[in-house]
């Protein structure tokens, strides 16, 4: 690089010091002509979003085909997301997939679905370009997913690769003649798949088998090779070329493997990670990584490094919990889960990323086994829901919840109010039940038998627009609960930003906690039980003001009628 500044140079540094730890003296001079490489993408970059903008931001999640069929019809539905109090998309897989699972499998890191772009002409290329326009004019960041860890065995790498060992790109993946190779590493589709390791058969060398942490079909990348580390970090720059504020690190423990070890969250995958912080850094500030670290927070904590990993998490533990919480009518689920020694602090420039259902999944992986027992007795309402033997419930919210208003309302006032930044799974704001048609279409198109497909499916806007406009239904009074929440969180930093206190009010069956952010104070209560409930606020309570929900103080105490909750400003 030419006239570097202190920050630039500071970066370069840290780069050659990764480089060393993951490779030694190994092909150094790539990454010294790759240091041009950055140079020119930080001249061309465009303007860096606003500086830690996603602690403030509502996220919205969602398939592009599901939800508006291609970006076309998404632009059209900005002013939808605008209305609702989204301030940042998350699209899942958009990139170019022969989608086996989803779109996870990437066959091009560089392109774009064809069906997601309305066609194939000049015109449906700029479509993404005019929906990051809009999105931007509006205030809403777009984040999107990258499976960094594997990609499809479409994917032109592999198809070079399987031609044999001398093939150069060979080493983008990971072979052996065995199948005991990595043997602690634990198969993660439980269930699904039977091991990590797939055979082919070479005619001239015999067989042979290739690693894969998912399905057969999402082959393993070598990280070890560092022409992969190079290429991903391109493939990262040319997105951000083109104006994406992040990217959804999808399946980010799993991109360092070594012999004798589970495979997962080991030293090489965070100098992996801190490498990419490093480039996004030097190109472009403020463009996020999201780790997909399904994980105890523990171990998630660590992906923020030293505020030089990701900038965001999320924090799957705490979602089981609040389901737990709902089922046994007690706050004690929840406050574990935010405690001290279940979760430790973080950098203050980082977050966590919190929702009420996985996109995917309610996933069981880290509550306690009598904890699962609990919430899959109160929340599998059908054995078809049953995702990895147990360790998970594939339904909708409204499903979960057996459509009970009054359930779903408490569970998006805690999650908006709770932990760090919100996340919305697409028609669960008006309440979209499970699409058990998608299910069989999906499971029948991918030869695959997975219970997660029923959580999808298209939205129908025709039906949606008069749900979401009608009272009368279920739909229309939860659309318009979570406008309002969303409209109300907006005003206050505390929800975002804010430490988070939990306070004693005498009663178990209330969650009760504080957020403050520079003097200004939120309190929250939220009624746990089937049946109305007192709080007692010892704490200024002469001074809270009602902003939303139920419950007026009286001489330091607050009546919640069953399931309800109260936001309060002091």
């Amino acid at each position: 690089m030419g006239n570097t500044t202190m920050t630039e140079q500071h970066l370069q540094q840290k780069m050659r010091s990764l480089w060393s730890q993951l490779y030694g003296d190994r092909d150094v001079p790539k990454l010294e002509l790759f240091f041009n490489e950055l140079d020119e993408a930080h001249r061309q970059a465009p303007a860096a979003p606003p500086a830690e903008w996603y602690r403030d931001v509502v996220v919205y999640s969602l398939y592009v085909d599901l939800f508006s069929h291609n970006f076309q019809g998404l632009t059209q539905r900005l002013d939808y997301l605008q209305q609702l109090g989204a301030t940042c998309l998350w699209l899942l897989p958009i990139l170019d997939s022969p989608m086996r699972d989803a779109g996870f499998d990437i066959r091009d890191y560089r392109r774009i679905r064809a069906d997601l772009l309305g066609g194939d002409d000049a015109a449906a290329q700029q479509s993404f370009s005019h929906f990051l326009r809009e999105a931007h004019g509006r205030g809403i960041r777009v984040i999107f997913d990258v499976a960094l860890n594997h990609s499809s065995d479409q994917h032109r790498w592999f198809q070079e690769a399987r031609k044999g060992p001398d093939n150069p790109y060979r080493d983008y993946y990971i072979w052996s003649d065995t199948e005991r190779r990595y043997a602690d590493a634990r198969v993660i589709f439980k269930g699904m798949m039977p091991s990590n390791w797939h055979k082919l058969y070479d005619e001239e060398h015999g067989d042979v088998y290739y690693f894969h942490r998912f399905f057969e079909s999402q082959p393993d990348l070598n990280y070890r090779n560092p022409d992969v580390l190079l290429e991903m970090c391109r493939m990262l720059l040319f997105w951000v070329s083109q104006g994406v504020d992040g990217f959804r690190a999808d399946a980010v423990p799993y991109l360092w493997k070594e012999e004798g070890t589970i495979c997962e969250n080991l030293p090489g995958t965070h100098a992996i990670v801190k490498f990419f912080r490093a480039v996004l850094d030097a190109v472009r500030p403020d463009t996020i990584l999201l780790a997909e670290a399904c994980q105890p927070p523990v171990e998630v904590v660590n992906y923020f490094g030293d505020g030089d990993e990701c900038q965001a998490a999320y924090h799957f533990p705490v979602m089981p919990r609040i389901y737990l919480a709902l089922a046994e009518e007690t706050a004690k689920p929840i406050r574990d889960a935010l405690s001290v020694q279940f979760t430790p602090p973080i950098p203050a420039a980082c977050q966590w990323f919190s929702f009420l259902r996985c996109h995917d999944e309610l996933t069981l992986e880290m509550v306690t086994p009598d904890e699962r027992k609990a919430i899959y007795s109160a929340y599998c309402h059908q054995p078809a829901w049953d995702f990895r033997q147990g360790e998970g419930i594939a339904a909708r919210l409204a499903d979960l919840f057996r459509f009970d208003e009054a359930s779903i309302r408490l569970a998006f006032s805690i999650s908006f109010t709770l932990l760090g930044t919100p996340v919305i799974f697409y028609g669960d704001e008006f309440a979209k039940p499970n699409d058990e048609q998608y299910q069989h279409e999906q499971e029948a198109l991918t030869g695959y038998q997975d219970a997660r497909y029923r959580v999808r499916g298209s939205v129908d806007w025709n039906e949606t627009l008069k749900t979401i406009q009608d009272p009368a239904q279920l739909g229309g009074r939860i659309h318009s609960a979570v406008r309002e929440m969303l409209a109300i969180r907006a005003k206050y930093k505390a929800f975002g930003r804010g430490t988070l206190r939990f306070i004693d009010v005498e009663n178990d069956h209330v969650l009760a906690y504080v957020r403050e952010h520079e003097g200004e104070r939120v309190l929250l209560l939220q009624n746990l039980s089937s049946g109305p409930e007192h709080a007692a606020v010892r704490e200024r309570s002469s001074e809270w003001r009602r902003i939303y929900g139920a419950g007026a103080f009286d001489d330091g105490s607050v009546t919640l009628p069953a399931k309800g909750f109260g936001w309060f400003i002091g």
